[in-house]
């Protein structure tokens, strides 16, 4: 290699890691953002930002803490790859969170109804959750491919039906029964057999990680397979790109946005499973609700990406954790909710302004070698 090749490979892999570091650089820029705003609210307010933020770092680093940011991150981050199914195909399944809700409703009253093996028992309730989720979010789907109506509307309009919806089946009459020791109403508690026994893996405290954070996992190994290392992840992603070149290479347009918005609503099926099997084992009226909208604030953090989710998802679940604190030191756990807000808005932008700054630079690169007359070293061996 001569010195005009040495040279022309070093100013490409010098590019190829500045544009690989480029989208790591939006979330930072945009946790440090959110922290000078939070540390601007809390001066406003009288509070000491310095003192405050490592109080929130010392609590959440506890073991009990730990375990608590855990099991929040296990939901948030089934929420979220629900979610980025449908976003990596531009599509807004804002109906995720009545999706998780019915579907958990469902799956309780039936766990709670039948007594069957450990195994089949489990089985059952998640497969449940699935279908309850999946054929909840295929009305949206059919009404975007028969109507062409926008799955923004009918999603948002699908989750206040499942809301009241939800309320009218969970009361004495129907699928609940009474809580003992409290006004509270549930779906008849699961068997034992129905259970998932949660692992004591972080030393120091009694409490125990869900056990399916195994689910979890292998959700968002599975996402990443499906959707890079198959032909239908690719035409979903194509599809998601550009639907006028799918369709040019013989994609089903239409076939795709079903079958995406079913898978999103089979895995929005998986949110209430480690609440529910984990620790509940009863679906009642203090079950999490607002998890789907979460999912879509990590789904944007994580851009899509699995790993990036799982590093949003642990982000959201330690800033809710350590809001415990707060309330100790007469803070305002509002603050939380401020650092939350900013964090999303400003990792849109920084994505906007890294995508434009990508934009320019290659533009300039492409100027700068056409205006030069230069042209990149012919490598050997390549056909002229």
């Amino acid at each position: 290699m001569n010195a005009a090749e040495s040279s022309f490979t070093d100013r490409l892999l010098g590019r190829v890691r500045l544009e690989g570091l480029l989208p790591l650089a939006a979330p930072l820029l945009a946790v440090v953002f959110a922290g000078v705003i939070t540390s601007i609210v809390l001066l406003v307010s009288g509070d000491p930002p310095l003192e405050t933020l490592v109080a929130m770092a010392d609590y959440g680093t506890q073991p009990r803490s730990i375990v608590l940011m855990l099991n929040y991150a296990t939901t948030y981050y089934l929420a979220a790859i629900a979610v980025a199914i449908g976003f990596r195909m531009n599509l807004f399944n804002i109906g995720v969170d009545g999706q998780y809700r019915l579907a958990a409703l469902v799956a309780a009253a039936v766990g709670g109804a039948l007594t069957l093996p450990a195994p089949l028992h489990i089985a059952l309730i998640i497969l449940v959750a699935m279908l309850v989720g999946a054929g909840w979010a295929s009305i949206a789907a059919l009404l975007k491919v028969k109507r062409g109506v926008s799955e923004v509307i009918s999603t948002i309009m699908l989750n206040a039906i499942a809301t009241a919806l939800g309320a009218w089946l969970l009361n004495k009459e129907r699928l609940a029964v009474e809580i003992a020791g409290s006004n509270n109403i549930g779906t008849k508690p699961i068997a034992e057999s129905g259970q998932v026994p949660g692992m004591a893996i972080i030393p120091g405290t009694e409490l125990k990680v869900f056990g399916l954070i195994i689910l979890a996992i292998a959700m968002g190994v599975l996402y990443h397979v499906l959707l890079n290392r198959t032909r239908f992840g690719f035409d979903l992603r194509a599809t998601g790109r550009s639907e006028s070149a799918a369709v040019a290479s013989g994609v089903n347009v239409k076939k795709m946005v079903l079958i995406a918005m079913i898978m999103s609503g089979a895995a929005a099926g998986l949110i209430g499973m480690p609440q529910l099997l984990g620790s509940s084992y009863s679906y009642s009226l203090d079950f999490p609700t607002g998890l789907g909208f979460t999912g879509i604030a990590i789904a944007l953090l994580g851009r899509n990406h699995p790993v990036g989710i799982a590093f949003g998802a642990l982000l959201w679940a330690f800033l809710d954790t350590s809001s415990s604190i707060l309330q100790l030191r007469e803070v305002s756990p509002e603050i939380v909710r401020i650092m939350q807000g900013t964090i999303v808005l400003s990792v849109i932008i920084a994505y906007e302004l890294v995508h434009r700054y990508q934009i320019t630079a290659g533009q300039r690169r492409v100027s700068k070698e056409l205006s030069g007359g230069t042209t990149p070293p012919r490598v050997e061996g390549a056909s002229a």
